[in-house]
């Protein structure tokens, strides 16, 4: 059901687990590593239905938009900036998206955004509060 899944609004970056881990095992450059690293990134979800766009503000200016429909397939960009195609699924009330080195998935739970990615066994999670 639509009902339970309020992912619209605007999320600040609160925390992660095993970041360093993560994007040495989906081959980030070490620039891009340092960049991220506590990132305060603001997420901020506008959801019409099934249609999203997210889009992630990193400090300094430089933003990420992905804009797809749940259950069809859709231009994405990863957190490293590359291009590829995926279709956003739901399961459970979470977002769930093969990436090309990883899988992600998007829930809301306590009122925070919680993404978690994950490549080869190693999990990255992420933990964002709402702030409008």
């Amino acid at each position: 059901p639509k009902g339970n899944m309020a992912f619209a609004g605007k999320y600040e970056f609160e925390g992660d687990e095993n970041y360093d881990e993560f994007v040495k095992k989906i081959g980030l450059p070490s620039d891009k590593i340092e960049m991220g690293r506590n990132c305060k990134i603001v997420t901020e979800v506008v959801q019409n239905g099934n249609d999203f766009t997210w889009t992630q503000h990193f400090p300094g200016g430089r933003t990420t938009t992905n804009t797809f429909t749940v259950g069809k397939e859709a231009d994405m960009e990863t957190f490293g900036g590359k291009k590829f195609k995926a279709t956003v699924k739901i399961e459970d009330g979470k977002l769930v998206a093969d990436f090309p080195n990883y899988r992600h998935t998007a829930e809301i739970s306590g009122g925070k955004l919680v993404e978690i990615s994950t490549s080869s066994g190693v999990v990255y999670k992420r933990t964002s509060k709402k702030i409008a």
